[in-house]
This record gives C-alpha cells, structure tokens and sequence, in this order.
C-alpha cells in the first residue's frame, strides 16, 4: 500500500485539508501497514527513514535502506557497546570482565597470536612450541617443531635394525645403511619396483591356470574336469583322436549306461558303416522304437535336400492323415475321399489354375448331381458337346454354329437353332398339350387369342391369300336346289376383310 499523506491545507482553519475522520483514517492505514508489512517490504516502502539520511527502525531492528555500510563510529576514546561486549578500535573485550564466548566456528585468515596458552575442548593447554632435537625436555604442555621430529626419528632409525629368519637361518638389516634383499630361488624370480617387491614363478613351475606341458608324468587317480587333450589318447583299448572315437582291432564299440540311464547324442552323428541300436534310441525330440518312429514334443519333419524326392516303400497306412500337398507334383491313388461321416472333400488350385483331370472318361454308378451356387460352363473348345447313352451311341450334340447361336442337333441332324431370342426348328414340332405363342394359343385343332376382346387375326404376305382347307359342297340341303335357301339365315359371322369389318351371314347344313 502506498503511503496515506494528510491534506492539512494551505492554512490553518482554512477549510481545505482532510477531515479529521478521514486523517486518522489514513493514519491508521499507515500504522497497519507499519506492523504488518514484512522487514524487507517495510524497507523498500518507507520513503522517509526515522533515524535521517538511509537509516530506519523497523520492529526491533535497525536497517539501512541503501546499499551503503552501517557505521557505528564513537567519538573520541569512546567505544561501541553491545550487551557487555566492548568493539573499541581492533579489540574486542568483555566490558564486565566474563569471558568472551565464541560459539560457531571460527576463521582466521591471518597470523594469531596467543599471549598465554591455548586450550581445546579436551587434553593438555598447550603453553608454547620447543625446538628440541634429542626432546631433551619432554614437556607434556609444549608442542615440538617440525626440525625437531625428524631429527629425533632419524637419530633413532640409526640405532635399529631388522632380524630376519627364514625356514633355516636367521640374519639382520642395519634400516640406516643396509637394504633388504628378496632373491628367487629354484622356479622363482623376484622385481622390485617403488616399495613393492614382486615373485614370479618361471615356465617350469606348474599352475592351476596357466597352460604347461607335462612330460613323462604319472598322475595316480585324478580328478580332472573339463580337460582338453590333443593327439591320440588310448584307454585301455579305446582311442580318442581328434573327434573320433574307435576300438582296437575288430572290437565292438559298446556305450553302456547303468541303470535307467540313456545314451543322449545332442548333436549331429555322422555314422560310417552300421550302427545297432538295441532298445529305445532319443534323438533331441524324436524317438525310435522298434519299428517305430515319433515324437516326444512336436510334430515330425521330413525334408529332402533341394530338387531331391522322398520315397517310401511298401504300403504306407495311417490312422490319421492331414497333408498339404503344396508341393507335390505328381499323386498317385486308387481312392481319394474323405475319412469323416459326410464330410465335404475339396480340390482346389492357387489363383487362376485349373482343375485338369487328364482321363477321357469320368465315371460314377448311379446318379451324379453337380451343386454349384453359381453358373455351371462346358467349354469345348470349339467342339461339340455330346449326349451319350452307353452303348447305345451318341443321340444329341451342342455346338455353337455362329458367333452367338448354339445349335441342338439329333443324330447327326440340326434340330433346333437358337439365335439370340429366336429359335428355329429344323424339322416337324409336336407339342403336346397348349401351346403359346406370343398372344395366341394353339390348343389341340383350336386356334385362340389369349388376350381379353381381342381379334385373331390371319394373314398372309404379300399378295398371299388366306387358304382354307376344308370340303366344299354345291348345295345347302336336300329340299331345294342351288339356288334355293331359306328365307332366313341361321347367324352371322362377323370378319374383317381388308381391315373393313364385314358381316357374313351363315345357314344350318340340314
């Protein structure tokens, strides 16, 4: 908050300055924020210091409100007093003769000078430091001088020396003008280097790590583990050379566990000549047992090398075959079906590829029904698709006789043409029963149309005529002659001639 300042006006009771509610106001404010404010809030807010020029009291404290020193400079032989510790000049005193405690730690970046002793929190009060060689005085409170110390550990060094005894014999170093020598022996050799002195055992000293030969040695009942030997080692009548392990002369080479134990190849066997196996031979997961081979994890894999053939002999059988015959090029078998009450069997091709049954005749006793969801295509090439009966020969044929008509031919003979929508009969065409053709039905000897109250019409090409055949006769009855008839006709028949409806009437035969 800014400072409140009051308006005390112009002049005195002239009416212009703050009222006096609104000055204590303010003076309130001022206070509050006097005792509210933090120290260094206040100091950076007050803008007119209490104590003059940069200084001011703030709660118990006093603060310079620069950057400048605080200077507490007596007059004369006067001295600086805080609580009853005196600052007169450089010295600092006790002003009521107590001690004077320093409680943290102390710096002193230059020459200290004692004007009596120095005592430390434990041990001797030191009084003074001596410049004795031989320590003559042997002060228990008088420190000793650098010079001193080492005169007197050389004075006593001269004086000592160092017994040695060995396994046999004995002897001694002077430590001021003697050294001691560590000389090898039989297989040994000793390095000295700065204050170490190294032995080393030479090349004829056998180590547990180092790699010696041993020559002419007998090792009676050794333990060895994981030894490697190299040239012809021989066990009785057993030889190791190399990777090969053989017996002597015509012997049989006998691997014999004890017990349950197994013979365990893990890797690779390259076996020269015959091998015989008595019992259950484990190859890493494959079994063989007898007459049997299988696996003890997995399945089984028989690969050829590449462009090679895998035979098998004799009738193979199984109780369970599934095979993807991915890469089979040629299958031979009487009978190919599937081993699941009505399962479905599929034959099938990768992509485009065709089914090619490469046999001139398929056949099945009893009916064949070919089920497909879609169109159903006999593609012959440009040949003809037959209708056979046995024995009894061909009898009908399909071929195509254009670019789109497809011919039905009986015998040798085409019998039906079909182009496009149109279909031409070749010979005579019996239909049994009614028979429609666009809006007319032939039915037995009758001729109609199917269409409500529509005509039939006959006509003829051209200058054709329409050609009734039926018998005519020159009379109409027994009673009169040709040119005799009755008053009355018996109906009449209306027809269109020409496209003009005509009335033609008509008279009972008897």
């Amino acid at each position: 908050m800014p400072k409140q300042t009051i308006n005390i006006g112009s002049s005195a009771n002239d009416g212009t300055g703050d009222p006096l509610r609104t000055a204590f106001d303010k003076i309130n404010d001022n206070f509050d924020e006097l005792y509210s404010t933090s120290l260094s809030e206040r100091v950076s807010l007050d803008t007119s210091p209490q104590l003059g020029g940069d200084l001011d009291v703030v709660t118990h404290s006093i603060v310079s409100t620069t950057n400048r020193d605080i200077v507490l400079a007596p007059h004369g032989t006067g001295s600086v007093k805080a609580s009853s510790l005196k600052f007169s000049g450089t010295s600092i005193s006790s002003d009521d003769s107590t001690q004077v405690q320093i409680n943290e730690g102390l710096n002193v970046s230059g020459a200290t000078s004692l004007s009596t002793s120095l005592a430390l929190a434990t041990g001797a009060t030191v009084t003074g430091i001596l410049d004795e060689d031989n320590m003559g005085t042997n002060s228990a409170t008088q420190l000793a001088t650098q010079q001193s110390i080492k005169a007197y550990v050389d004075s006593q060094v001269t004086a000592q020396d160092l017994d040695l005894a060995g396994d046999s014999g004995t002897g001694a170093v002077d430590l001021d003008s003697q050294s001691l020598t560590i000389a090898g022996g039989t297989g040994l050799t000793s390095v000295a280097g700065s204050q170490t002195v190294t032995l080393n055992i030479d090349a004829t000293v056998a180590t547990l790590a180092g790699s010696q030969t041993l020559t002419n040695k007998v090792i009676t009942a050794p333990t060895i583990n994981g030894a490697t030997m190299t040239g012809n080692v021989t066990v009785d009548n057993i030889t190791l050379n190399d990777n090969i392990i053989s017996s002597s002369s015509n012997a049989d080479l006998i691997l014999d566990p004890a017990g349950t134990g197994a013979i365990n190849l893990t890797a690779a066997t390259n076996v020269t000549g015959t091998a015989t196996v008595t019992g259950q031979l484990n190859v890493d997961n494959l079994r063989m047992d007898a007459n049997t081979i299988s696996a003890t994890s997995g399945g089984i894999t028989i690969s050829p090398a590449t462009n090679q053939n895998l035979a098998l002999g004799g009738l193979v059988t199984a109780t369970e075959f599934q095979s993807t015959l991915g890469e089979f090029t040629t299958l031979r078998t009487d009978t190919l079906s599937t081993d699941t009450s009505n399962g479905d069997l599929t034959i099938g091709t990768q992509g485009t590829g065709n089914i090619v049954i490469d046999t001139e005749t398929i056949a099945r006793t009893g009916d064949m029904i070919l089920d497909v969801s879609g169109d159903i295509y006999l593609d012959a090439d440009g040949g003809d698709i037959f209708l056979k009966d046995g024995s009894a020969g061909t009898f009908a044929a399909f071929f195509r006789s254009g670019t789109n008509d497809l011919t039905i031919s009986s015998s040798g003979t085409s019998a039906l043409i079909f182009t496009d929508a149109n279909v031409a009969a070749q010979g005579n065409l019996s239909v049994a029963g009614s028979s429609t053709l666009d809006g007319v039905t032939i039915t037995d000897n009758t001729v109609s149309t199917n269409a409500s109250n529509a005509d039939l019409q006959l006509g003829a090409n051209g200058t054709g005529v329409i050609d009734v055949l039926t018998a005519t006769q020159t009379t109409v009855g027994s009673a009169g002659g040709a040119s005799a008839l009755p008053g009355q006709p018996t109906g009449y028949i209306k027809i269109k001639i020409g496209g003009t409806l005509r009335v033609i009437p008509f008279y009972d035969q008897a």
